[in-house]
């Protein structure tokens, strides 16, 4: 993000602020977004609205199918691009075929659910959620870190969940992944925010996607109740938390976690 800094003094306090030098403060002109799992819910939105402010948007699918798809919605035929985020080999391939577009901005999207009671969870439904959920910002963020460093400037974006803080029965695995990142996303914005990059969570509530379509009527109900806003969520009301933290005007917010849930948890 270029910024044009300027000095003042008021009550005999002197201040330097920024402005950006784009002409809106959610502006993302000039930055190129790694968005994953951008085939469809959170993840397409996400793409989307980032590329709508302005982004060069490259979403990631499992598929060459889900890939031309994202290129297809993006308007470009770089757009999208094939990546198995569990695998270290696909992320390597990934950044290689990039080349210079160094992404300035990162959004670890994609997931998995495998849903079950612990007794019943089989060793490769934990092993698969955790590497798919967690695992992957690790592989991620060390791939991209380096452009950013170098360029001392960047935005990454993990997305938790409100299961990550207020855990749910028959989501151990998921659980702990998304609470996982959320340690992560702290650690790691310690280590970078003398280098002009931030790392923030957000940790959606209950959201109207692919994921959570299949759910029990009466268990969406059940849900809704507990949602003072009384109604599920959106992928653009996710969206838009997104833009906000990888735009100029969340350059002093690092190390966060967003919450958007309807105040389904507040804390």
């Amino acid at each position: 993000m270029r910024q044009s800094c300027q000095s003042a003094v008021k009550d005999a306090i002197a201040y330097t602020f920024c402005v950006s030098d784009d002409t809106h403060l959610f502006s993302l002109s000039g930055e190129i977004a790694l968005v994953t799992g951008a085939t469809r819910g959170i993840g397409a939105e996400i793409a989307g609205q980032f590329r709508a402010a302005g982004a060069d948007v490259i979403g990631t699918a499992t598929t060459p199918a889900g890939a031309s798809a994202i290129a297809e919605r993006l308007g470009g035929d770089d757009a999208g691009k094939v990546l198995d985020v569990a695998s270290d080999e696909s992320v390597k391939a990934l950044m290689a075929d990039l080349g210079g577009r160094l992404p300035t901005i990162l959004v670890n999207n994609a997931g998995i659910v495998r849903d079950k009671l612990l007794l019943r969870m089989k060793p490769d439904d934990w092993q698969d959620v955790v590497n798919t959920n967690l695992n992957s910002a690790y592989r991620l963020c060390k791939a991209c870190l380096r452009g950013m460093l170098k360029a001392r400037r960047g935005r990454i974006i993990n997305l938790s969940s409100v299961v990550g803080v207020a855990g749910a029965a028959g989501q151990g695995n998921y659980a702990a992944a998304k609470a996982g990142l959320l340690g992560f996303t702290r650690a790691l914005a310690q280590e970078v925010a003398g280098r002009g990059i931030t790392v923030n969570a957000i940790a959606p509530g209950y959201i109207e996607t692919g994921m959570t379509a299949d759910l029990p009527a009466e268990r969406k109900d059940a849900m809704i109740a507990q949602i003072p806003a009384g109604r599920v969520g959106t992928p653009l009301d996710v969206a838009g938390a997104a833009v906000y933290l990888a735009s100029p005007a969340a350059s002093y917010v690092t190390g966060t976690v967003l919450h958007v849930n309807g105040g389904m948890w507040m804390g």
